[in-house]
């Protein structure tokens, strides 16, 4: 019998699936179902490749009550910009939850990772942070930086933000681009520390393999989220910060024990009990703690799940079906 697949590239699915409150959401009603303990999620497979400066993930999880469930392949090849060529790419399977046909296949280069990335900043922040922010400080000026202020612009929205980066010219150059974009004023901040003084949400979206943010700046009601850890040798913030936070919360504990902030807390003896950490998904539920009060300390650290994948790859079909977007080939 003949079955019709989705074809779908990065041009299209750009057009058709923004970073959005209804991306937003989505990622959030996800996490909400990988609280019920029904959502079938293996670790994540990992592949180092050292000697050609590489790396390959594979997400997926199959969700209960949605259609489909994504097979999720990120190759970071990160010689490439020597070739004239990024250095992430990748795609996205949708397979079909009741046959186990394929029902799309999104060559999105990444994309799709990079929104439902964004949008998790976005649920940490709306459950974590406090309810007025004035200032959201990011570290970083690469795609993620960009994506997680305006994400949670979105659900906090801000007078001023701050950017901090490695390259002070990338720093301002992305600061005026999101003036121009979010229409509030955002400027480069060359001291980190100041950074997070004037903030009261602080996202690190860098590769960063030793750690950017210090515990001696920490101060009352600040939320971190921590998204760039995700693989074993990277680490953000000073360990000792998750054990200072009031609040500490993960997207996946048995993962951010792998990959996160969590692992580097743990091994340096900083944080001797994990149990001391929720998950998103539960804070989002109800049945994990968040902030208490306006005083508290919250860290998010998220590495990244197959769940997110699986519901931004089944918003994109619903989105191109509607649209009458891609190609439709016949298998």
């Amino acid at each position: 019998m003949a079955h019709d697949i989705k074809l779908v590239t990065e041009t299209e699915l750009r057009r058709v699936v923004p970073l959005d409150l209804e991306a937003i959401d989505c990622i959030e009603t996800a996490f909400a179902k990988l609280a019920t303990g029904k959502v079938v999620m293996p670790p994540v497979m990992s592949m180092a490749l050292p000697d050609i400066n590489a790396e390959v993930d594979v997400k997926t999880a199959f969700v209960p009550g949605l259609d489909g469930f994504a097979l999720k392949v990120s190759p970071g090849f990160f010689n490439n910009p020597s070739l004239g060529l990024p250095s992430l790419n990748g795609l996205m399977v949708l397979l079909s939850a009741r046959t186990g046909l394929v029902d799309a296949v999104f060559l999105d280069n990444g994309y799709l990772t990079d929104v439902r990335t964004a949008a998790a900043g976005a649920v940490a922040a709306r459950h974590l942070a406090p309810a007025t922010v004035s200032t959201i400080g990011v570290l970083g000026t690469g795609v993620q930086a960009k994506l997680q202020l305006i994400a949670t612009a979105k659900v906090r929205p801000a007078r001023n933000a701050l950017i901090w980066g490695r390259d002070a010219g990338k720093a301002e150059q992305l600061a005026d681009e999101m003036t121009a974009l979010l229409g509030i004023e955002v400027k480069a901040c060359a001291d980190r520390a100041d950074l997070v003084a004037q903030s009261q949400v602080v996202i690190t979206t860098t590769p960063s393999k030793e750690p950017i943010l210090d515990a001696d700046w920490l101060h009352e009601g600040l939320h971190i989220t921590a998204m760039g850890s995700d693989q074993e040798d990277k680490n953000e913030l000073h360990p000792s910060i998750l054990a200072r936070a009031d609040v500490l919360v993960c997207d996946r504990i048995s993962q951010c024990e792998l990959l996160g902030e969590l692992r580097s807390a743990l091994e340096t003896g900083a944080l001797e009990d994990k149990n001391r950490a929720a998950e998103l998904g539960n804070v989002i539920a109800g049945t994990g703690n968040g902030r208490q009060s306006e005083d508290d300390i919250t860290v998010c650290d998220l590495t990244g799940t197959g769940v997110q994948d699986t519901a931004i790859a089944t918003l994109a079909l619903g989105k191109v079906r509607r649209t009458n977007a891609g190609t439709t080939v016949t298998a």
